[in-house]
């Protein structure tokens, strides 16, 4: 087993109120919730999500898994291999914090080895956090492909920011990494809190605080609140990065001093600790020359925006503070493409010219949103002269959802759309307060605007699509994809 992630009796020590039920007959190579993407090798752990995973043990093994974690009153069927069968009651009175109805006892097992993973790292070795109403992917993306260049990285994959994301992606983390880089998000307050404490960073970053999730909160002050909690779980000395010019900036500042974090500002004003000295703007990128106290760097950004170019400060921010080797690091970002839905741009040939798509359909806010079209308004009409947007609605927003989808009418019109498509119910309202010229077509769901959309598209459009990704614009993605293949 030279090639094993973990041993089973690393697994065992790891989770004390485990049992196991065979030994498995292969290494283990890592950790999956989901059959359809298991690997050989990998153990798979049965949560109780969307689907029971229970249901899909045999299938797990099946498809080459080593193990399967399960709760203690799983019933072996034929075709199971190893079992770690774990029973939380007798640990529930030591351990208060698992006394939450969502702590099924294969994901406490998930969470104790995550936690067991983070310990098992080199005290050499430096952990990066992020978080945010908007750009922590993006973000975590730039830090991945930066810290690559200095060494041996790990990161969350897609958006495995969650309470069963985030153990999954410590779990698969070897202890060998000299880098690791975390995605975290939240819905309700206390989540932060909960998923930090196992990943235990040496700096934490907040991209943005924004109207998002006001279904769960009372205000913007309280999302900021919560997403303060990353800094409860910061190292001793640890940073802490804030933009400097959120209205927020004073409120996490002091919920970051109270934890003993080092405070390092970023953001394009000359008033933060690390800031864009020069920033030049182009339709496919940017060129930044930023500068850290007496240091200064230059490099070029291939993703678009000023809101990307502002998150890359961060960027900059973090890698000095965890002492990494900021212009090998940063050249990295002039290779780096956007991940698909979160503004990956693709041209279609079309009769006598080509079509430019730009993909913005995983997730949305009032703010992203905002950026996403200021960033279109970009692009030169010297090749692409007319701008369409297919918009969808902004999820998880609460009783100000009618209000923050209207507020929107003002920037549409600023980034000079020609025509816009929209979906959903709060997204009617903004349709209907468009002006009648630059109205195309209204539908209640992204499907239905389908045949709409394909036929008003010609040679020389821009065509950005926008919306939470539970309103379902990613298919209508690949529609356009597929027209003009």
């Amino acid at each position: 087993m030279a090639d094993a992630l973990w041993t089973f009796d690393e697994l065992m020590q790891a989770v004390p109120f485990a049992v196991d039920d065979g030994a498995p007959d292969k290494a283990i190579t890592g950790f999956s919730i989901d059959t359809r993407s298991l690997k050989p090798g990998e153990v798979f752990v049965a949560l109780n999500d969307q689907r029971d995973g229970h249901e899909f043990v045999t299938a797990a093994f099946k498809a080459g898994a080593s193990v399967a974690v399960v709760a203690q009153d799983y019933e072996r069927k034929p075709g199971d291999g190893a079992l770690l069968q774990c029973g939380l009651d007798d640990y529930r009175d030591m351990n208060p914090q698992l006394n939450r109805e969502t702590d099924s006892d294969p994901l406490c097992a998930l969470q104790w080895i995550g936690d067991t993973a983070r310990s098992r790292l080199s005290s050499a070795a430096r952990v990066i956090a992020v978080t945010g109403s908007a750009g922590k992917t993006g973000t975590k993306e730039m830090l991945r492909a930066c810290l690559a260049r200095l060494g041996k990285v790990h990161a969350s994959e897609k958006s495995y920011n969650n309470h069963w994301g985030v153990p999954l992606t410590l779990a698969n983390m070897p202890r060998d990494t000299q880098y690791g880089v975390f995605e975290i998000g939240m819905n309700h307050a206390g989540e932060i809190a909960n998923l930090v404490q196992w990943v235990q960073p040496h700096a934490a970053i907040i991209t943005t605080v924004e109207a998002v999730h006001l279904e769960h909160f009372a205000n913007v002050e309280a999302i900021a609140d919560a997403k303060a909690e990353i800094f409860q779980g910061l190292v001793k000395g640890g940073a802490a990065m804030i933009k400097r010019d959120s209205p927020h900036y004073d409120r996490l500042r002091a919920r970051a001093e109270a934890h003993g974090a080092r405070v390092i500002s970023f953001g394009l004003t000359n008033s933060a600790d690390v800031y864009a000295e020069s920033f030049k703007i182009h339709e496919d990128g940017s060129e930044i020359t930023a500068r850290i106290g007496d240091k200064k760097v230059c490099y070029r950004l291939a993703m678009p925006g000023r809101h990307i170019a502002e998150n890359s400060l961060a960027v900059v921010a973090a890698l000095d503070a965890v002492g990494a080797g900021l212009e090998k690091a940063l050249a990295a970002l002039a290779d780096l493409a956007p991940p698909g839905g979160r503004g990956l741009r693709t041209r279609l040939s079309v009769a006598n010219g080509e079509v430019l798509l730009i993909d913005e359909s995983y997730n949305a806010n009032p703010a992203s949103m905002r950026a996403a079209l200021e960033t279109m308004a970009s692009v030169g009409r010297d090749k692409f002269p007319r701008r369409i947007v297919v918009l969808g609605d902004m999820l998880e927003l609460g009783p100000e959802a009618a209000y923050l989808h209207k507020g929107l009418t003002e920037a549409v019109v600023e980034a000079g759309t020609d025509k816009v498509f929209a979906c959903g119910p709060h997204m009617k309202g903004l349709y209907d307060a468009l002006p009648i010229a630059i109205k195309g077509h209204y539908a209640e769901t992204a499907a239905a605007l389908q045949s709409e959309l394909l036929a008003a598209i010609r040679v020389g459009d821009v065509v950005m699509l926008k919306a939470s990704n539970g309103t379902k614009l990613g298919p209508l993605v690949e529609a356009i994809k597929k027209h003009f293949s």
